[in-house]
This record gives C-alpha cells, sequence and structure tokens, in this order.
C-alpha cells in the first residue's frame, strides 16, 4: 500500500494533466474532442482511486477535502463510463479541480516539511 505523501504526489500529478488537457478548452469543444475527454476521465478516475487509498487518518485530519466526493466522481464515471454526462466532467475540471490543487498543495508543503 502507498504512502499518504505517494498518493497527494499521484493526485496532484493527475491534476497536473487536466490541466494540460484543458488548456484553452472551450466547453463545446469537449464534446468533439473524443481523445481529450478519455484523458481527462482516465485522469478523474485515476484521482479517485489515489483518494480511495488515503488513510482514515490523514482523511480526517483534513476534512476540508471532500474525499467522498472525489472517490464519489471516479465511481460514477466508471460505473456510468458509456453514459457520461460531459456538463459533469467539465464542472469537475473547471470548478473541482482548481479547488483541489490549492488543497493538496497545502497538504504536501506539510508532508514534505515532516520528511
Amino acid at each position: 500500500m502507498k504512502d499518504d505523501l505517494t498518493l497527494i504526489k499521484h493526485i496532484l500529478d493527475n491534476i497536473n494533466k487536466i490541466e494540460k488537457f484543458s488548456k484553452d478548452l472551450k466547453k463545446e469543444d469537449l464534446s468533439k474532442d473524443e481523445l481529450k475527454q478519455y484523458a481527462l476521465i482516465r485522469a478523474i478516475e485515476l484521482i479517485g482511486e489515489a483518494a480511495k487509498n488515503i488513510t482514515k487518518n490523514m482523511k480526517e485530519k483534513h476534512n476540508e477535502v471532500p474525499w467522498k466526493d472525489i472517490i464519489g466522481s471516479r465511481d460514477r464515471i466508471i460505473h456510468q463510463y458509456f453514459g457520461i454526462n460531459l456538463e459533469i466532467i467539465w464542472n469537475i475540471i473547471k470548478k473541482d479541480i482548481p479547488k483541489l490543487k490549492v488543497n493538496l498543495d497545502k497538504i504536501l508543503k506539510e508532508l514534505e516539511s515532516k520528511n
């Protein structure tokens, strides 16, 4: 099992990929670009999978992070993959991901200062 520091770094790496894939992306263009859809969905899945493995202690200590929502996003995408609502993906990448990055950057600094 990976430690929280490794998992947080993994999540941040996928956030950076989401930012790269969605840079200058317009909402209407997302529906036309299957490759970007796939890449964004996959990065969100990986974030959810990593969040699922964060320790209970870390989740309780940092309850400002909506862990259940992050994990739930992953589950919704996996269980409804063929019927995915691009509006949900758009909201995640444009609203949720920037907030998550701020929170996880703080946690990362805290964890790295302890090592």
